[in-house]
């Protein structure tokens, strides 16, 4: 009896410790993953040619990177890759980034919806600095907001304003709201 106890026992600590193990290597892994998603995010917002008019995304998967997002310039396409590639741990990039066609009537709404926006109410705010919160995706006369802002009111009337724009033929809010509002 006192075999098959102590047998018992010991294989409990054995799966104890086994558990234990598993769970702080994914919890290391997890980490690992985050910083490796910070360095990639740096990289992308860091680019000298990524504006306003430009929006990027990427999607971590173990050792490999798909981005996605439009740009206005092949350069900023290629340089994001370019980039992501060097980062430590990055074996693949898979590169989804759309260039936007070459449009002298998509860069007329480009600006005046650039202008209208931050002409609007507290809206000005998101334009600032380095890299705005707010970014104008124009295709084919077609807008798109993208980023993040404070509140659902700043969301509506950033829609409100690009909608108010002529020429402009549709408008996607994909504004999102800040946590913590």
């Amino acid at each position: 009896m006192k075999t098959i106890k102590g047998r018992f026992i010991s294989l409990a600590v054995s799966l104890a410790i086994l558990v234990s193990a598993a769970s702080i290597a994914s919890a290391q892994q997890r980490g690992e993953d985050a910083r490796t998603a910070n360095k990639v995010r740096k990289e992308l917002v860091t680019l000298p040619y990524y504006g306003v008019f430009d929006n990027l995304a990427y999607k971590l998967d173990g050792d490999t990177v798909t981005l996605y997002g439009q740009v206005v310039d092949a350069i900023t396409r290629k340089d994001a890759e370019r980039r992501v590639k060097k980062i430590e741990g990055i074996e693949r990039v898979v590169n989804n980034i759309q260039v936007l066609p070459v449009s002298g009537f998509d860069n007329t709404i480009r600006v005046r919806t650039y202008r209208a926006l931050t002409r609007t109410g507290s809206l000005y705010r998101y334009f600032q600095g380095a890299n705005p919160s707010i970014h104008i995706i124009v295709n084919r006369g077609h807008v798109t907001l993208e980023g993040v802002v404070s509140g659902k009111m700043d969301s509506q009337l950033a829609y409100t304003t690009a909608r108010s724009i002529s020429g402009v033929f549709s408008v996607t809010n994909n504004l999102r709201i800040e946590s913590g509002s």
